[in-house]
């Protein structure tokens, strides 16, 4: 049994994922847009070229992703995606690719239980915790 993040990007998949690739060096694993579907009435439900399901891998990690039905409703609460890296320089760089067109909600700096903790949203909402095991 596994559990894997689905993100709902409402019409932004494409855009996120050469986002996470040139942010965090994520691998697409499978894309399928809407017209591959092998019912037509699903091809028709919207735009053909919009992403039906995606996977791509982040250090190891897999991550779901779609342009959902396209309403203008992204929205990403709740939760948090929690990125684990190995250094604190590789923390810098990842917070601050995360960073470009997001939102810093805790600047990264040394905590109590890490050398490196810092928390942002990305240009898409997502939020993200870049973080420095100790």
């Amino acid at each position: 049994m596994q559990i894997q993040p689905y993100l709902m990007l409402d019409g932004k998949c494409e855009e996120a994922l050469e986002f996470y690739q040139k942010a965090l060096g994520a691998k697409i694993i499978m894309k399928m847009r809407f017209r591959d579907a092998p019912d037509p009435a699903v091809a028709r439900s919207g735009d053909p070229d919009k992403i039906m399901h995606a996977r791509f891998d982040v250090g190891g990690s897999v991550v779901l992703a779609s342009d959902g039905r396209c309403l203008g409703q992204r929205e990403f609460k709740g939760f948090a995606l929690s990125l684990t890296v190995a250094s604190e320089a590789e923390a810098e760089r990842a917070f601050a690719a995360l960073k470009d067109g997001g939102t810093e909600q805790m600047p990264l700096a040394k905590t109590f239980f890490s050398p490196a903790f810092g928390m942002v949203a990305d240009r898409f909402g997502v939020s993200w915790m870049v973080y420095v095991a100790p």
